[in-house]
């Protein structure tokens, strides 16, 4: 795998395939990502109520993957720089804004009829996959179970350009592993997750977080696409080499 960095990506030295799936909207904003429909209508119901419940809306947010990239994402775009950025949805709304955050999640995503299953399947399975690998980090003491769960639901990332359409699948040329680590580079997400999205590609011997997602996945219901991460971690670092 190429370490393409976030500086390579803006300057577009990357593969075709990658900078067609990241092109920016005609205003130069990053693609926007499906918010659940459920979603939208519970933050909007707590955003009325006379005071907001931080923790429900966090919990809320967390439930959807697209709703959580999307404020990461937003955390990105205002911090310009993944040290500098918060690695809590908490911190980010508490940082950013409510407001700010709201209307991150309000953006218009139109979802064709035919992506609504596949997109479903997948928030689906990231979120099973997240609470299971939160589960298998509170059974230890050197994983925090937060970023356990953020690592699981941020797993299969690196299919959403295919699921989404950004691009046609026959003008891809890396793989969904590969694709995940760009994404997580690209969107500025926390440290432990672009590190996790690497080991899992590339394991090595000492990182918890292959460990934690093929034990996730055990438990979890088998998801009805082909997701990478299923697969020995093994095989994977042989197929990329």
């Amino acid at each position: 795998m190429t370490d393409t960095s976030v500086v390579d990506i803006q300057a577009g030295r990357i593969p075709g395939f990658f900078r067609q799936a990241l092109q920016c909207e005609p205003d130069g904003r990053q693609r926007d990502l499906p918010v659940l429909p459920a979603t939208r209508l519970l933050i909007d119901l707590e955003v009325q109520e006379a005071s907001v419940d931080l923790n429900r809306m966090m919990h809320v947010i967390l439930s959807d993957l697209g709703a959580t990239l999307q404020i990461f994402k937003l955390a990105g775009q205002v911090y310009g720089c993944a040290d500098a950025c918060p690695v809590r949805i908490e911190d980010c709304i508490s940082d950013l804004g409510l407001r700010e955050c709201m209307a991150a999640l309000s953006a218009p995503t139109i979802i064709h009829d035919d992506l609504r299953d596949g997109i479903a399947d997948m928030w689906s399975h990231s979120r099973e996959v997240a609470q299971h690998a939160k589960l298998a980090a509170e059974a230890t003491q050197d994983i925090h179970p937060e970023e356990a769960y953020l690592v699981g639901l941020c797993h299969a990332i690196g299919r959403l350009p295919q699921l989404l359409g950004w691009v046609p699948p026959a003008d891809r040329t890396m793989d969904d592993a590969e694709t995940g680590v760009e994404l997580a580079k690209r969107w500025l997400l926390p440290h432990f997750v672009v590190e996790s999205l690497l080991d899992m590609q590339m394991p090595r011997s000492h990182s918890p977080w292959p460990g934690i997602v093929q034990s996730a996945h055990r438990n979890a219901s088998r998801p009805p696409f082909d997701c990478v991460f299923s697969r020995d971690p093994r095989t994977r670092f042989l197929h990329a080499v």
